[in-house]
């Protein structure tokens, strides 16, 4: 096959991948929440205890990214995360039983690691390998494109479907995703060198540089959470704003599929954490927005700016990682994972436990903001870390 067409295939193998395990198997649940609220009884802290589980399933799969070398093993649990993803899904429609959603919910953040881990760990050292650049931009608009079509096909869904019929429809969308992304990615081989034979050299970061790192994706992690999650429920909870959440979420999905080419050309322009800490800056306006203004057009405002940053700075950071480890980029990945993922695990569950029965997600806005004016610091500690080296 010729490297340009291979390269396409395996670009597209990994769009269609994270579109099914973030697209569908997680961001599904944030347009279906407020029907599942509606229709099915879900309380509103035990909406975010779901969220919450699910970023525990996705701390784990983050645990076991960080902690496997075999590229052929990784590309075995990638492959096991694409049906997970499906069944998962399917499992949300077959029962009204909270204890067996949780455990669904488990799986599918089993499911999303593998999908934005292992995926990426294994496209990025494919392209590595066969000497293409080190840049996931393309890769990781599969999940502003899963974020879109889960928005959009729950929108076209709600007039005519109950929350269970349309998990159903999830679920025959993603399995029609699941097939041409198992077909079109190449098993990978367990090698150091690339295809012209040579060496894929690691540069492990320095400690304090990776305590830092570690920290500020914490905090890139709490400014995602909240508005990933509840964003569709902080709207329809607003006066006036009824029936226009899924609109907005879709408005999400579609800042976020340029997103990664955006930040790429930027981060090539004015440097790799010049860009994040723009990204961080840009989110906190974008999280800000729906508080200064309780309208739609504030709501579609924070959507644009959200939706344009939170996939930059996922696909910054982790392109970043990776980069530390050309031969198993997936373990740096893995770690840094791990950090976002406790904030996605711990914000929930936090929110669960000072939430009522019938209170608004939208009190979590503004500990988010605070975390990533945080974060935005830390990434200029980095910066500076960085050119004292190379003084």
């Amino acid at each position: 096959m010729p490297a340009i067409a291979a390269k396409i295939q395996v670009q597209i193998a990994g769009v269609l991948g994270l579109t099914l395990m973030l697209g569908i198997a997680r961001f599904a649940y944030t347009p279906l929440l407020p029907l599942m609220q509606a229709q099915a009884g879900l309380a509103s802290d035990q909406g975010a205890w779901l969220a919450g589980i699910n970023y525990l399933g996705y701390f784990g799969g983050a645990l076991i990214a960080a902690s496997t070398s075999d590229m052929v093993l990784k590309d075995r649990l990638y492959r096991i995360g694409i049906g997970a993803a499906v069944i998962s899904t399917l499992g949300m429609a077959l029962t009204t039983d909270w204890r067996l959603w949780a455990a669904f919910r488990f799986v599918a953040g089993l499911s999303s690691a593998a999908g934005l881990l292992l995926g990426s760990g294994l496209i990025l050292n494919w392209l590595l390998r066969h000497h293409h650049k080190g840049e996931l931009g393309l890769h990781f608009s599969g999940i502003g494109l899963g974020i879109f079509v889960s928005a959009l096909v729950a929108d076209l869904m709600r007039s005519h479907l109950d929350w269970q019929a349309q998990w159903l429809g999830f679920s025959l969308l993603g399995l029609a995703l699941a097939v041409p992304a198992w077909a079109l990615l190449p098993r990978p081989v367990n090698t150091a060198f690339t295809i012209g034979g040579q060496p894929l050299q690691d540069r492990p970061p320095s400690p304090l540089f990776l305590r830092l790192f570690l920290v500020a994706y914490f905090c890139a992690g709490v400014g995602y959470v909240i508005s990933a999650t509840f964003i569709v429920s902080i709207v329809e909870q607003q006066p006036g704003l009824e029936g226009q959440g899924n609109r907005v979420f879709m408005l999400v999905g579609l800042a976020a599929m340029p997103a990664n080419f955006l930040w790429d050309r930027i981060a090539r322009g004015i440097g790799e954490f010049n860009a994040l800490v723009a990204a961080y800056l840009m989110q906190i306006l974008g999280i800000a927005a729906p508080l200064i203004s309780d309208t739609l057009v504030g709501a579609l405002i924070g959507a644009l700016l959200f939706g344009g940053t939170f996939v930059g700075i996922v696909g910054l950071v982790l392109t970043m990682a990776g980069r530390c480890y050309p031969s198993h980029p997936s373990r740096m990945m893995g770690r840094m994972t791990l950090s976002y993922g406790i904030a996605q695990i711990s914000v929930p569950a936090l929110i669960a436990l000072t939430i009522g029965t019938k209170d608004s997600y939208s009190h979590g806005l503004v500990p988010a903001i605070i975390a990533m004016a945080v974060g935005s610091g830390l990434v200029l500690g980095l910066k500076s870390i960085v050119r004292s080296r190379l003084g």
